[in-house]
């Protein structure tokens, strides 16, 4: 045991062991002092609108509301996740990124959600197909929105469902205004004409196969009947239903047309 102790290589070792970790020690508490010098808190928020979408319904006031006291603090400890978090609870914020300017800034960069339709009647949906709680009227300021409906977790289906009804019909000179999915997945569509197209389900023959088959062969049926529908059923294998609008009655007969 004594002979350790006579063991220059095995001192130094140890003495360096203990003056680097000292010297570790005392830098540690340097920084952490440093970092807590009021020059190092936060002054100033820079926020701007995501490049090439300038912001239309996120104001200042709006967002000192709604973040508040919520950001601030130091340079270094602040939590970007927590500034972020905050930023994208205020209405129509879609996301925020988050970034330090040193010594005593942060650059906030805004996206905000661009609304496509009403969502179940009470809520948005943008265009990436996510829904949003935002003001109704603010969104349809300058246009009125379709209307979509469906149980929770389908928005995405029901947009694209909508992207393809719209191409479809632009041959016939047709524009859909609502689209519904039930619970049972069932398709209905209301067009700006006030006629209901009945999609039904992807089964058997798909919806855009029988859809398809409607747009090649309505226009041939429509010039002979020469009347506006008011029900168009498409939920046949190989053919489609129509219900025609008689002025001040609504007609309860329907005609069937078979795949010819």
């Amino acid at each position: 045991m004594s002979t350790a102790w006579h063991d220059t290589r095995l001192l130094n070792s140890v003495a360096n062991a203990l003056f680097g970790a000292a010297l570790a020690a005392l830098c540690a508490s340097s920084l952490w002092w440093l970092s807590q010098r009021p020059m190092f808190s936060i002054q100033h928020i820079r926020v701007e609108a995501d490049p090439g979408h300038p912001l239309r319904y996120v104001h200042e006031p709006v967002l000192r509301a709604v973040v508040g006291d919520r950001v601030g603090g130091n340079f270094f400890a602040i939590d970007l996740q927590d500034v972020r978090a905050a930023f994208e609870a205020v209405p129509w914020v879609r996301r925020a990124t988050v970034r330090r300017v040193w010594p005593d800034s942060l650059h906030i960069t805004l996206e905000e959600h661009r609304a496509f339709a009403i969502w179940n009647g009470e809520a948005l949906m943008n265009t990436h197909g996510e829904s949003f709680a935002a003001n109704l009227d603010e969104a349809e300021e300058e246009r009125t929105l379709p209307r979509f409906s469906g149980p929770a977790g389908t928005e995405k289906l029901v947009l694209e469902r909508w992207l393809e009804l719209v191409s479809a019909l632009k041959p016939l000179g047709l524009a859909p205004a609502e689209l519904e999915l039930s619970a049972r997945q069932a398709w209905t569509a209301r067009l700006a004409d006030g006629s209901t197209l009945l999609l039904g389900r992807d089964q058997g023959v798909s919806v855009r196969e029988r859809l398809a088959l409607w747009v090649e062969v309505y226009p041939k049926v429509a010039e002979r009947l020469n009347q506006r529908m008011q029900v168009i059923d498409l939920r046949y294998p190989n053919g489609f239903a129509l219900r025609p609008v008689v002025f001040g009655n609504e007609s309860q007969s329907g005609s069937g047309t078979k795949r010819p």
